[in-house]
């Protein structure tokens, strides 16, 4: 089928030869398209939106043949979460819990623990009632229950929130696994110690206790002195190793002590130098060996992870490194390796390989995912060893065989090697009765759900299939043949109906009808012509309305677009003509026209017919274009009081000839024939502000000439230095002197002033209250012509005089009307308290970053950028600097010598207030409540400059504390904050770390794991 803009065309190709008043019922069936030839399935690879016959594409393919029943619902298989046989189950990773998931694996599969926790007393449990929910309260009791569930849940993976949220973890911010390993490790020794059975209260020493000691040998006289010691794990250095054996060596190695670092010795009496090493006396059966691999940077201030290789046994032999005790087994196979994948050590994701006890197979726990490993090997895989990034390109070693090699290992847990033991018992750890109830019932509820996901399944896929019967019933009697009776049914009902995606609302045809209650032409292209039988039965069903039928086919709209197309195909012949006419000399009477019309009346016209093409309530569907600016032809000739407008510039006077044409497509528009007067309002009105003109500018003379120092800025009396030959000033608000000069230097464009406004100056209780920036001051003589020309509402001046004290002469001022002791005073300190908390509670405010080189002077001092004028760069230079330090005299009874205004006076020249951007400064927006570290975050976006290497400073202060806000650091808007920068590191990784560390560390800080 031909494109819908062609199908448009065909529709209406008839007006060109048939008048409106020739239309016949042939010619409203073609404007309706109603024997266009329907499609048939598969000719159209999309539905014909032009042709109201094209059923084809609408949404029938998904429900004509056979149609799979998964089709009818979005309900997953309920058994999809259940978990598969002979396999173990995964934890929900809550946001950032992968870390916590990992260790709670690793600790589930150390059946000795595990079987140990199941012997711990549990009252709550063992009397709880089934019917409600079970709320487990101390860590053991969270630890039973999780792993009762972890052993005997027919859930693929289980929640670990309770626990979670027992310990008090954040459980959006990834935190230090290795620090909660051992946090938790002894907050569970804590609560295990106080367990009636004494067999439970040192599982965690018999499980992962091992003993050491600090071994100190003096030089000078020998002395040996040993310090014991526990451990739970051992912390290994991996930097600069390539292998276990190289970090338990470095460990255990000899340590000098000698210079700064010496140690007293008790036999010499005195500071000598020694030796230190750790001698390693026993080992537990489950050795823990952290992998330093998350390293603190001085340079940077911030945590780092070495992504460095470490090669590590399956089978590893401790005996070498023992001392003493002969008789302990000191082989050790590999159980568990704890993996950290990511670059930086403030993100990544955490997994877990973990050998299974029992059968020796490993598997890989990913949160809610396990996966098992082939032939009972250990298989790290390529994505958890290699690090993302394109610094490090290392190539990974080759490993022998029982060994493995990983970047991104950073424990290992190794188990001791045990005699074979034929008992099952040994390796079959079961589950309580109490707990076995309790996960009872919690798979009782999992079934539950299984069953009612499966009900609802079932329900969709019932009612999907009495849908496809209806839709392959109705679908066959939809096509409307010719000569039957027929109706239209809106497109995007019919879609809706066959997507079948939310419930089929009630057909709407009310969009669909024009003017006269019918079908409007323009709406063919968004419906459907159905059979009248099918049409019956969609609204039997659906119901809605009004119908639309054969007889609901307008000829008036029909007739109406044939009137405009035949116009729209006359447009451009007439605007030709109209064109050469308008050349013309003028004979004979003459029709004002407007220039703008004139020029755009093509396009005005075109614009009118396409209103009347798509009239009523569909008119919303075209563009107005420039109809914004004038909507009626003629319209800019008149005046707002309805007559010819004065602007004789703005019209051309044209022949009856061409307005007649015009008339023809605006006959709504304003006429004005050649003999018509312009509007006499507008002409006293326009000779009224010709005579104020002249008014304001001989008064702006007078003013001038009269105030002549005020208006040039000279001659200007200060306070610094009391000019001679008078006692007495006078204060008017700095606001009315600017608007002044406004109104002075363009009196036809701004208004005069007529009021002096000093009662602005004025407190509440008629004290005297301003701030220096406020203000201007006048001679005598000025104040005498402020006093004649304006309305003066309150005089304010300064008294001089001098008297004589103990110290010698003194200056005094004070001021007329004076401040009332209290409640001046009061006013003043509050109006001044205000502004400073206004400077310091601000948002979206502009500050200003200069940086420093080196030891060279600011860039402040620099050439302005090109952006400023040569007139700004030198009055900058000219411009009086301020005085910091400086007190802020209210004019009641200060001594003179105090007196220094700050900035001075006002200085002679009037000076831009905008700022002026140097080279090397750059914009930011801040808000008055955000952090420095927020700060330079946003200064090293701006500036490419990481924190650590940031010095910020503001007049002259240094800016340290990140935690403290910008507003409690005294940086306002317009501030000018100083940037000298460090040199940077060469290890530019560290700039991820800081790009994700936004808040200061606080580690497990307020959570269970430290008591709280």
């Amino acid at each position: 089928m031909a494109p819908r803009l062609q199908l448009e065309k065909a529709a209406w190709r008839w007006v060109e030869t048939v008048k409106p008043e020739e239309i016949r019922q042939e010619h409203v069936e073609l404007a309706y398209r109603v024997n266009l030839p329907a499609c048939k399935r598969g000719t159209c690879r999309r539905n014909c939106k032009g042709n109201p016959n094209c059923l084809v594409g609408i949404g029938e393919q998904a429900w004509l043949g056979d149609i799979d029943e998964n089709a009818f619902h979005n309900i997953d298989d309920p058994n999809s979460e259940r978990r598969d046989k002979n396999t173990f189950v995964g934890l929900t990773n809550l946001g950032a819990t992968c870390y916590v998931n990992t260790f709670l694996q690793v600790w589930f599969h150390n059946l000795e623990l595990r079987r140990s926790l199941y012997q711990c007393h549990n009252s709550r449990a063992e009397e709880h009632n089934t019917e409600s929910e079970y709320e487990p309260q101390s860590i053991c009791e969270h630890l039973q229950y999780l792993f009762a569930l972890l052993q005997n849940s027919n859930r693929k993976y289980i929640d670990p929130s309770g626990l979670v949220k027992a310990l008090g973890l954040d459980t959006g911010q990834q935190q230090d696994a290795q620090e909660f390993s051992k946090l938790f490790l002894s907050l569970l020794e804590d609560t295990l110690s106080k367990q009636k059975n004494p067999n439970l209260q040192n599982v965690i020493q018999r499980q992962f206790c091992g003993q050491f000691s600090y071994v100190t040998v003096c030089n000078e006289c020998g002395r040996s002195s040993a310090l014991p010691s526990r451990f739970y794990e051992l912390e290994l250095n991996i930097q600069g190793n390539k292998n276990l054996t190289e970090c338990v060596t470095e460990f255990l190695k000899e340590e000098k002590l000698d210079e700064d670092n010496r140690y007293f010795c008790e036999s010499c009496q005195t500071k000598q130098s020694a030796t230190r090493r750790i001698r390693l006396h026993s080992i537990p059966p489950t050795l823990n060996l952290q992998l330093m691999r998350f390293v603190f940077d001085r340079q940077t201030g911030h945590k780092k992870k070495l992504n460095t290789f470490i090669s590590f046994p399956e089978q590893l032999d401790m005996g070498p490194f023992l001392e003493g005790k002969q008789d302990q087994r000191c082989v050790y196979e590999l159980s568990a390796v704890l993996i950290h994948r990511g670059i930086s050590a403030y993100s990544g994701h955490y997994i877990a390989h973990v050998k299974d006890a029992r059968t020796g197979d490993w598997y890989k726990f990913n949160d809610e995912e396990i996966e098992k490993m082939e032939g009972k090997k250990l298989q790290l895989g390529t994505e958890e060893d290699i690090a993302e990034t394109v610094k490090s390109q290392t190539r990974k070693p080759k490993c022998s065989k029982g060994y493995h090699c990983s970047r991104n290992a950073y424990m290992l847990v190794y188990k001791v090697q045990e005699e074979e033991n034929t008992d099952p018992s040994w390796t079959n750890v079961e589950v309580p009765a109490f707990l076995q109830r309790l996960v009872d019932q919690d798979n009782h509820k999992f079934e539950e759900w299984c069953n009612e996901m499966a009900d609802m399944r079932k329900q969709s896929v019932d009612k999907g299939k009495a849908k496809h019967e209806e839709v392959k019933e109705l679908y066959e009697l939809l096509p409307a043949r010719d000569g039957e009776p027929y109706e239209f049914i809106p497109l995007d009902w019919l879609k809706k109906w066959l997507e079948d995606s939310t419930a089929t609302k009630e057909i709407d045809n009310a969009l669909f009808l024009c003017s006269h209650g019918k079908l409007h032409p323009d709406k063919v292209a968004d419906s459907k012509r159905v059979s009248l039988q099918a049409a019956q039965l969609l609204y039997e069903r659906y119901s809605g309305g009004p119908r639309m039928d054969g007889a609901s086919l307008c000829r008036e709209c029909v007739g109406q677009r044939c009137r405009v197309l035949r116009l729209k195909n006359q447009l451009n012949e007439d605007y030709k003509e109209v064109t050469n006419l308008v050349k013309r000399t003028l004979s004979g009477e003459g029709y004002w026209v407007g220039k703008a019309s004139l020029r755009s009346w093509r396009q005005l016209a075109l614009e009118q017919l396409e209103e009347d093409e798509h009239e009523t309530k569909h008119s919303n569907e075209f563009s107005e274009g420039n109809g914004d600016e004038m909507k009626t032809f003629n319209e800019d000739i008149v005046c707002c009081h309805g007559s010819l407008s004065i602007l004789e510039t703005e019209r051309k006077l044209v022949s009856s000839e061409v307005w007649c044409k015009l008339r023809e497509y605006f006959f709504k528009a304003p006429e004005f024939t050649q003999n018509q007067e312009s509007c006499q309002q507008c002409l006293t009105l326009e000779q009224e502000e010709k005579d104020n003109e002249a008014v304001s500018k001989m008064m702006a003379m007078d003013q001038k000439n009269q105030l002549l120092n005020l208006f040039n800025e000279k001659n200007r009396p200060t306070l610094n230095k009391w000019p001679q030959g008078t006692d007495v000033l006078y204060i008017v608000p700095l606001f009315f002197v600017d608007e002044w000069r406004k109104f002075i230097r363009r009196p036809t464009k701004s208004s005069p002033v007529s009021n002096v406004g000093n009662t602005l100056l004025l407190c509440p209780h008629g004290g005297f209250m301003f701030t220096y920036d406020s203000v201007a001051l006048l001679w005598p003589s000025e104040w005498e012509v402020i006093s004649r020309l304006f309305i003066v509402d309150q005089p304010i001046s300064i008294h001089c005089f001098k008297e004589t004290t103990l110290s010698g002469p003194t200056t005094q001022y004070t001021t007329q009307p004076g401040k009332r002791p209290k409640l001046g005073n009061m006013c003043r300190e509050s109006f001044l308290f205000q502004q400073q908390r206004d400077l310091r509670e601000y948002t979206q405010a502009t500050i200003y970053i200069r940086k420093v080189i080196e030891d060279q002077r600011m860039i402040k001092e620099a050439v302005p950028e090109l952006n400023a004028s040569s007139s700004e760069a030198e009055e900058e230079k000219e411009e009086i600097p301020k005085v910091d330090g400086e007190k802020d005299p209210d004019f009641s009874q200060v001594n003179v010598k105090s007196q220094r205004l700050r900035g001075g006076s006002r200085v002679s020249k009037v000076r831009s207030t905008r700022h002026r951007k140097l080279r090397g400064e750059k914009a930011l927006i801040v808000s008055a409540n955000q952090t420095l570290k927020e700060l330079k975050i946003q200064i090293m976006h701006a500036f490419s400059v990481a924190p650590f290497d940031q010095n910020l400073s503001i007049d002259g202060k240094s800016l340290t504390d990140d935690s403290a806000t910008l507003g409690s650091l005294g940086v306002i808007p317009e501030s000018i904050v100083c940037l000298k920068a460090d040199e940077p590191i060469a290890d530019y990784a560290a700039m991820d770390d800081v790009y994700q560390v936004r808040m200061p560390e606080e580690g497990f800080k307020g959570t269970g794991l430290l008591g709280h």
